[in-house]
């Protein structure tokens, strides 16, 4: 980057120092291209030589105030006054701006570390976090398995105990139905005895009128004679 050296015109070194001053204009244009990008790149070379230039036009801004002083004419010093101040002015804002692309640089590199530091912790805790799940599910998938077997043995035994509630059942209607026939067979026994009772009453009867019949008969017989 070519500076003035020694002596050198008022007009010669602002030349230089506004070309040195559209140099560093565009550099920052750049950087700021390469921020704006998908990538996020960024060039240290580039932004060295920004500042390298913003630093030149400021040594240059100084040797300019030196020699517009020495100028004889006012208008002319007031001229050169303010494109000095000018140029100053514009040299500071591109420092500015190269502060500020510094700034956000190293910001999105410091939260870029964070995230590489992020994610390697998350790694590791999501490894920690998956096994937990991994020991959970397994945890939960023998809960579910014991909990299969207890309804399957508490379905077989209600099917047990229905079974027996239906034998049961079915011995009480057999009781019942024995009970029955026996009273039944009871009954009919005292039926019989009653029968054959009053079958010897009537045979008595019969026997006995059959007697009073022949004993009317004879007397009858007797009387009539």
């Amino acid at each position: 980057m070519a500076g003035i050296e020694g002596g050198g015109t008022l007009s010669e070194v602002y030349q230089s120092a506004r070309k040195l001053l559209l140099r560093a204009r565009d550099g920052i244009e750049r950087l700021e291209r390469f921020e704006s990008s998908v990538s996020g790149a960024d060039s240290p070379e580039l932004s060295f030589a920004v500042k390298k230039d913003i630093s030149q036009i400021h040594s240059l801004c100084a040797d300019m105030d030196r020699l517009w002083r020495s100028i004889p004419a006012k208008s002319q010093r007031d001229l050169w006054k303010r494109k000095v101040e000018q140029m100053a002015e514009e040299a500071d804002s591109l420092k500015d701006s190269l502060d500020k692309y510094s700034m956000r640089n190293q910001r999105r590199m410091l939260e870029a570390k964070e995230r590489a530091e992020l994610l390697g912790r998350s790694n590791g805790e999501s490894a920690h976090v998956l096994r937990i799940f991994d020991e959970e599910a397994q945890a939960m998938q023998s809960v579910r398995n014991s909990s299969r077997m207890l309804q399957e043995s508490f379905e077989t035994g209600t099917a047990i105990l229905s079974k027996y509630a239906e034998q049961r059942d079915r011995l009480k209607r057999a009781q019942r139905k024995a009970l029955d026939v026996l009273n039944t067979v009871g009954l009919s026994n005292s039926v019989l005895r009653l029968i054959e009772r009053r079958n010897r009453v009537d045979t008595w009867i019969k026997y006995v009128g059959m007697v009073l019949t022949v004993v009317i008969v004879y007397f009858f017989w007797k009387w009539t004679r």
